[in-house]
């Protein structure tokens, strides 16, 4: 089975017969009937590899690591275990699911068992080479094993890697013994592991020495009033107010809110999990795309790879379709809770007209087989006259190949991970991003035909013709955008460009498309940081912006072109679980003026502001009339109050969450700051307030 092996093969030979071998190894261990017979197939392999000389080159020096307090060396750290290598962009939906498998993996077999997974970052997209955002991306995937972030891809070619993912098992002195190419191998990779670790232990070639962790996740925002990684919102018209159903995906819950932020319902909890049932005890698992349905609220929930509903009127979530499991079906057809999805990550409902009558119809953009599905609500004779049943789920564009493949015929066409997803009735069409052909694609819903709108390349197969340029068709270039809108008021679509964090607009008349808002750099206050969804307010004057990686939603003032963040909370915050309280006095004209106010935090023990970790303040702001340049910012920069005219005393509330280290432990704070604004008529118009705040708080 495994053929002559050379023993001077380099390693980058060894790894492509390894790739081969993986192939044929999983047909002859699926032919196996007993375990023992599995475990003798891969001892064989091993010793025809473990002596053959090829080593991988240990990590460059000065790269960039996560959860591990040091960087780490394969000839140190790692010798004496048996090291997976896990090769992946994040932007992947295939990787997504491979980060997965390892849990369950990492649960099963320990460090201090022998087995150390290191997920080498080798970028597919520019924006992927930042670490501040591969370390987004290692918390937002709550990834807990190290990671190292190979910016020039020096790994990845050394050993010959040709696709993402990739997964490389090495023995306990760093020599190549197993390929895994693509997702679904965790069976696999818990016998090799099992069976390697064994084998080696017997030689007295394993350590079970443990390695210097240090979890990312202490880096996050601290409050948990607020959001975290939020990946989409909607619009929720009722009782005549606008309110926005935002999918808070970092926090695993929806939240509904008034249109100025504050909250009126929460459906689920801060935990990740897959349960029907009421408001409360209900649970997601990373949910991203929502839309709505009269009273219901339909939610994309992905990690869960199932379809909920939320009913805002029996306040209860559900599962419509899905089976909580990932599943590899391109095809479907089966009743809804029976079908198996793979990766959901956006949803709309077409009402969909047949000979006189409207029915609803779900569409579902289902990242993980590149497809885009339905989910008939009712019964309805869909394209050709085919019947469906309600509560039917099929797959109806794509032919689950993941290319930018237009065509006149929906299953053969091919996309590429599907993850925005918007339906304009007046056209009958649903536009979607297709963000890893980096471009806007068109679905014509009368028959089923697949157009382009922009970015991307006429070559189906080129998924890396993306850039961050202005145009036509395909002269425009696009970087993995993951959200998409329509202003039914201006007739034309507004995209997340995501990787290139700016907000771009493609006029449906001529076809051109071109940047409207963002520099192209993540910034917390002023431009965006990977923003994945957007929904337009229904007067067209508003543009909503789930602002992932800066933990916010932004509000666009389409009139204005003014940015503002939206603070997500009741108009004061809650003085709970607060770490230190201060309160000062001020006095600003009564004719009106402005308030600048900045600080300076101090510590009366050894503790000390990371420079890494995102410190914010939060204002809010007493009387409608008061007006802020943004509702949140950095500590470093200053709050910025508008005062309108009066006589009357207000006072101004600030919160700031900072995150403060001692040399081995770092400790999330929350401070709440108060100001007595005063109005005296021979008060200054303009009054800078520049306050130290000094913290007692003891680890």
């Amino acid at each position: 089975m495994c053929g002559l092996v050379n023993a001077k093969m380099n390693t980058e030979e060894v790894i492509e017969e390894l790739i081969q071998i993986g192939i044929k190894m999983r047909s002859h261990l699926n032919e196996c009937a007993e375990q023992r017979d599995k475990e003798a197939l891969i001892i064989k392999h091993i010793k025809r590899f473990e002596n053959v000389g090829a080593k991988v080159h240990d990590f460059q020096k000065g790269l960039e690591w996560f959860n591990v307090s040091e960087g780490l060396s394969l000839t140190q750290h790692l010798k004496g275990k048996i090291v997976l290598l896990d090769f992946f962009t994040y932007c992947c939906i295939n990787c997504m699911h491979v980060l997965a498998e390892l849990e369950e993996v990492e649960k099963k077999i320990s460090i201090e068992d022998g087995l150390v997974v290191v997920g080498i970052h080798s970028a597919k997209f520019t924006n992927e080479r930042s670490s501040k955002n591969v370390l987004s991306a290692v918390q937002r995937y709550n990834i807990l094993h190290p990671v190292v972030n190979d910016v020039s891809l020096r790994m990845w070619h050394d050993m010959g890697i040709t696709c993402w993912p990739s997964l490389v098992m090495l023995g306990p002195s760093g020599q190549p013994l197993f390929v895994l190419v693509g997702e679904g191998h965790r069976d696999e990779i818990l016998l090799y592991a099992k069976v390697a670790i064994a084998h080696f232990k017997s030689l007295n070639q394993m350590s079970n020495h443990s390695l210097p962790l240090k979890p990312a996740h202490h880096l996050l925002p601290s409050s948990k009033d607020g959001l975290l990684f939020p990946g989409k919102v909607a619009i929720l018209l009722s009782e005549q107010r606008t309110k926005l159903v935002i999918s808070d995906s970092g926090n695993n819950r929806i939240l509904i809110t008034s249109e100025h932020g504050e909250v009126e319902d929460v459906v689920g909890g801060y935990n990740q999990g897959f349960k029907d049932g009421d408001f409360k005890t209900a649970r997601f698992n990373s949910p991203q795309g929502v839309c709505v349905h009269n009273n219901v609220v339909y939610v994309a929930d992905n990690n869960n790879h199932a379809i909920r509903k939320i009913d805002l009127t029996e306040k209860s979530v559900s599962t419509v379709a899905g089976t909580g499991s990932q599943g590899c079906d391109r095809s479907g057809g089966k009743h809804a809770t029976e079908q198996a999805l793979s990766s959901p990550w956006d949803v709309a409902v077409y009402n969909y007209q047949h000979e006189g009558t409207t029915v609803p119809v779900l569409l579902i953009a289902i990242a993980g087989t590149h497809q885009i599905w339905a989910l008939f609500l009712e019964d309805t004779i869909w394209w050709k006259e085919k019947k469906y049943t309600a509560g039917t789920c099929v797959a109806i564009v794509g032919s689950g190949r993941e290319e930018n493949r237009n065509n006149n015929y929906p299953h053969a066409a091919g996309l590429a991970q599907p993850s925005g997803l918007v339906v304009v009735p007046e056209y009958k069409i649903a536009f979607w991003a297709d963000s890893e052909s980096s471009a806007v694609r068109r679905l014509h819903l009368d028959n089923g035909r697949v157009s382009a709108v922009c970015g991307g390349d006429k070559n189906p197969m080129n998924l890396h013709a993306f850039g961050d340029v202005d145009g036509k068709e395909y002269s425009a270039k696009l970087q993995h955008p993951l959200g998409v809108a329509w202003d039914h008021r201006e007739k034309r679509i507004y995209v997340a460009d995501t990787y290139n964090h700016k907000i771009k607009t493609v006029d449906t008349l001529t076809g051109y498309c071109k940047t409207l808002f963002g520099d192209g750099k993540p910034d917390r206050t002023v431009s965006f940081n990977e923003p994945s969804g957007l929904a337009v307010s229904p007067d067209g004057n508003i543009l909503y912006v789930a602002d992932t990686n800066n933990h916010a939603l932004k509000i666009i003032d389409l009139k204005s072109e003014q940015i503002s963040t939206l603070t997500i909370s009741s108009r004061r915050e809650s003085n709970r679980n607060i770490d230190g309280a201060f309160t000062f006095d001020t006095a600003v004209n009564t004719r009106g003026g402005e308030l600048s106010v900045s600080f300076n935090v101090a510590f009366s023990n050894d503790l000390k502001l990371n420079e890494d970790a995102p410190q914010e303040w939060h204002v809010s702001l007493p009387v409608n009339t008061w007006a802020a340049s943004s509702l949140r910012g950095r500590l470093s920069t200053p709050v910025s109050i508008k005062l309108s005219e009066g006589e009357e005393p207000s006072q101004l509330y600030i919160t700031l969450n900072i995150m403060a280290c001692t040399k081995d432990t770092c400790v999330p704070l929350k401070l709440s700051v108060i100001f007595n604004v005063h109005r005296q008529p021979d008060a200054p118009a303009v009054v800078v307030e520049e306050k130290t705040l000094v913290v007692e708080k003891q680890l």
